[in-house]
């Protein structure tokens, strides 16, 4: 910014600062985001907040011959690979308690480099942002078997599944961990390495 410069997000091209748009790939460019650790912690905490009930209030609730069971995401879990679904148990449990978890996590050490100025591990660090970035939206398994398994099974009054209160929270998970990761400015990592090169 100091030298009248600025990259693009996308294609990461370096062109004037007075530029709207990346004169390689078209994007629309920006300076920096305002208070972008400030929103990403407050889209952060919200995803905390809510990956509890997302993980253990009931994610379906299923009425078989007038006796209705409640179902959370790990208690599915356990009961497929119970049932000998070893492999789609595991990518269950990884898309929805292992991969939103990872992500806060990653996102909260991001944050937390910034606001100390560290200079460790700069190059991993931005790696490990943008697979947050690319992973977190793969995360969304649970809602969309929810929705299949709803809309499917309607057997009148033998068998009926319905979304429990886990769907809507964890649904919501995922998107504030999104909105948490878009927040985030990885240019900000490297703001202690590029201060010193301006001295």
């Amino acid at each position: 910014m100091a030298q009248g410069l600025q990259g693009c997000p996308i294609c990461t091209s370096v062109g004037p600062v007075e530029d709207i748009r990346c004169g390689g790939c078209g994007s629309k460019l920006h300076a920096g985001w305002a208070n972008s650790i400030q929103h990403t912690w407050a889209w952060l905490a919200t995803s905390v907040v809510l990956y509890l009930p997302a993980n253990f209030l009931p994610i379906t609730y299923t009425r078989f011959l007038g006796k209705e069971t409640e179902s959370t995401i790990l208690g599915g879990v356990v009961t497929l690979w119970e049932h000998g679904s070893e492999p789609i148990a595991m990518i269950i449990f990884v898309a929805s308690v292992l991969v939103p978890l990872g992500k806060m996590l990653v996102l909260a050490w991001l944050c937390l480099s910034v606001q100390f100025g560290s200079r460790f591990v700069l190059r991993q660090k931005t790696k490990l942002y943008r697979v947050t970035e690319f992973v977190g939206r793969w995360s969304m398994i649970d809602v969309f078997v929810v929705s299949i398994l709803v809309a499917l099974i309607q057997l009148g009054n033998v068998m009926t599944i319905l979304p429990g209160v886990a769907a809507l929270a964890f649904a919501a998970m995922v998107v504030t961990t999104m909105l948490a990761a878009l927040a985030f400015d990885p240019r900000l990592l490297w703001e202690p390495v590029n201060k010193d090169d301006l001295v």
